[in-house]
């Protein structure tokens, strides 16, 4: 028995026209460079062409589409968690910060963008460990020298410690009158701390906020500079 190599025939495309039905019965077979570009051309020309639904050039229909949209919208945000949506927003739309130095207390974090009251700025990015770790490591930082631990409290048991693996948010300074409150929201069960703005913050001015420290005997001088300013952090 015999087999017979199909006929080669080609399309008004440029493509070869499979015979047998399937490309991978006829096995391999170099394409003309003539008919690839005729193919590439067509293909092309078919993505940029736009489809005819729109096309629509009738206001009143494109009115009716914009309101159906914002009807959607609304509903899917009212149906949602707030913050799990603005935690979204937050991790698609970046602000635009840098650190540098502060005329409050070493590093500092500024804006490099007009920032409007009510925003996400920042998540406070770290560890997350138990008291009993934060206890170790606090004095493994005095033992190793490192003047200033970046730990965060969470809850009664959970602390977020950004001292050696963390973003930018362990560079924000505290102050008695701040431009920003960080809030503990839940994401997927998992608590999260993030900074949100108070008020509109100018651009190159520093993000503060209020470190809530507990008041203890031995005391933490503020040096945030502000008119209502404790004189401690704790």
């Amino acid at each position: 028995t015999s087999f017979s190599t199909p006929k080669k025939k080609k399309r008004d495309d440029g493509m070869r026209e499979h015979v047998t039905g399937c490309a991978r019965s006829e096995g391999y077979y170099k394409i003309d460079k003539k008919d690839k570009l005729k193919y590439l051309n067509n293909s092309r020309a078919f993505a940029e062409e736009p489809p005819a639904d729109t096309q629509v050039r009738n206001p009143a229909v494109n009115g009716v589409w914009r309101s159906e949209q914002r009807r959607l919208l609304s509903s899917f945000t009212g149906s949602c968690d707030s913050d799990l949506l603005k935690f979204n927003q937050l991790k698609f739309r970046k602000k635009k910060l840098k650190f540098c130095k502060s005329h409050i207390h070493d590093w500092g974090l500024f804006a490099m963008e007009p920032i409007a009251a009510d925003e996400m700025v920042i998540e406070y990015v770290g560890q997350n460990i138990r008291q009993v770790i934060a206890d170790m490591r606090e004095k493994r930082y005095e033992d190793e020298g490192i003047g200033s631990s970046y730990m965060f409290r969470v809850d009664h048991d959970t602390i977020i410690d950004a001292t050696k693996c963390g973003n930018f948010a362990r560079f924000i300074n505290h102050s008695c009158n701040p431009n920003c409150y960080a809030k503990v929201i839940t994401v997927e069960s998992q608590k999260k701390i993030v900074i949100y703005s108070k008020q509109h913050i100018n651009v190159n001015e520093e993000i503060t906020y209020d470190y809530k420290f507990p008041i203890e005997d031995v005391k933490i001088p503020c040096l945030c500079g502000s008119e209502n300013c404790r004189g401690t952090l704790n």
